[in-house]
């Protein structure tokens, strides 16, 4: 059985402009996340991609997309790939995140979260870490982030 999130992507797929309409319900749901006005592209167990555009709500005092933008966008796909790959019965958050500025990051960028090591059910909490690369629009790497979720049970 998949995750709730993974059912109303999927479900949100076969209608006109259905990954912007995920991607408005998710900025509902989290509204931090509307600062930066993404789409997600892709939600499947294991993986997540996502985009915004170089807009200027998002650009810095240099002409590049800001720093904390593209941390906000490797959080929202960090946390959206967790929460559709995870077994019933457990839970996620953000424990911490280490990122790293390869280059300028002009124009659309594009994020791909995947973790680390399976995502599995347990009866103890552990540590995940998942890995966010974003690109620009000619493939180059911009910006890596390493996220460390805490994946524990739910408590019943």
């Amino acid at each position: 059985m998949s995750a709730p999130l993974l059912n109303l992507y999927r479900r949100m797929q076969r209608w006109p402009a259905g990954s912007w309409l995920f991607s408005r319900a998710v900025c509902f749901k989290a509204p931090y996340f509307a600062s930066i006005a993404p789409r997600i592209t892709l939600l499947e167990p294991g993986r997540c991609e996502g985009r915004i555009a170089h807009r200027r709500k998002v650009t810095n005092h240099i002409g590049t997309v800001h720093a904390i933008a593209l941390c906000n966008l490797a959080e929202l796909t960090a946390g959206l790939m967790v929460d559709a790959s995870l077994p019933k019965g457990m839970r996620w958050i953000p424990k911490g995140m280490e990122v790293q500025y390869l280059a300028k990051a002009t124009g659309t960028q594009h994020a791909v979260a995947t973790p680390e090591q399976p995502i599995v059910a347990a009866e103890a909490s552990y540590a995940l870490p998942v890995n966010v690369q974003v690109c620009d629009d000619a493939g180059t790497a911009v910006f890596q982030a390493r996220i460390q979720m805490w994946v524990s049970p739910v408590k019943r």
